[in-house]
């Protein structure tokens, strides 16, 4: 489904911004760090000091009640040559527990070294079904020089 291109220019990027929408079709977008292992990308809820339980996140929320969602992945520069993005979309499960769980957050954990001091076993990873990517832009990695 992912160009080699797209594979080689997600695996280097370190953020993403997830799109979500609830019933209403009202939109929210958040940052997320993130893991792809075709056809899913993983994206955990960590134990950063939240103001509400991660239960009652919007973007949990949201899915919830709809799980259409969209993931950009992009690339800003100066040199507007070196521009860049990947957009995935798809439909996303809140996952609880069980194999898929722990592998995914030990696929995160190996991505983001900061993970590795938090006890995220206890809280949902959230899988994105990839089902259409687009790209534009400088895909290669490093940019255009």
């Amino acid at each position: 489904m992912l160009s080699d291109d797209e594979r080689r220019f997600l695996a280097q990027q370190r953020i993403a911004h997830l799109a979500t929408a609830d019933r209403r079709a009202v939109p929210h977008v958040v940052p997320v760090c993130f893991a792809v292992l075709e056809p899913t990308l993983y994206i955990t809820i960590d134990e950063k000091p939240k103001r509400r339980s991660p239960a009652t996140l919007k973007r949990l929320r949201n899915i919830a009640e709809n799980p259409a969602v969209a993931v950009i992945v992009d690339r800003y520069d100066e040199d507007w040559a070196r521009l860049g993005w990947v957009m995935l979309r798809g439909h996303a499960e809140i996952l609880h527990e069980g194999r898929e769980h722990r592998d995914a957050q030990a696929l995160l954990r190996s991505r983001y070294p900061q993970l590795g001091a938090m006890e995220i076993a206890k809280y949902p990873v959230i899988a994105v079904r990839i089902e259409r990517t687009t790209s534009w832009g400088d895909l290669s990695v490093g940019g255009a020089s």
